[in-house]
């Protein structure tokens, strides 16, 4: 029994299951349930799609968690900073930033080493 594709019309095997001119599937093709190599091809970029979406989101929370944990560590750093170099009014006791000329408190001049006694 002569088979030609219904798509092209070339004359293909009985048992062929895809024309060897234009690639389309034969009816004994579909009866086997043969996939296309493209189908093939489809199925293993879904396949990588879905392990680099994985890949992703692991690397997105580790990415977030580093970012928190950096954040903490400039904030604990800032603070130290902060009580380590703030100067104590000598009138009210009250702690300024390093910087302060006058106590944010009482508005007297602050006594410190760079800017010398009042």
């Amino acid at each position: 029994m002569r088979v030609y594709c219904s798509k092209c019309g070339t004359q293909i095997t009985d048992d062929a299951n895809f024309c060897p001119k234009c690639g389309t599937k034969t009816p004994q093709g579909k009866a086997a349930k043969s996939e296309y190599p493209s189908d093939e091809l489809r199925d293993a970029f879904y396949q990588v799609g879905q392990e680099l979406e994985k890949a992703f989101i692991i690397v997105a929370k580790e990415t977030h968690a580093a970012f928190k944990k950096v954040s903490e560590n400039m904030q604990q750093k800032t603070q130290s900073n902060q009580s380590e170099q703030s100067v104590i009014c000598a009138n009210c006791g009250a702690k300024n930033i390093s910087s302060a000329i006058f106590c944010n408190s009482c508005g007297k001049r602050l006594v410190s080493e760079s800017y010398g006694s009042t």
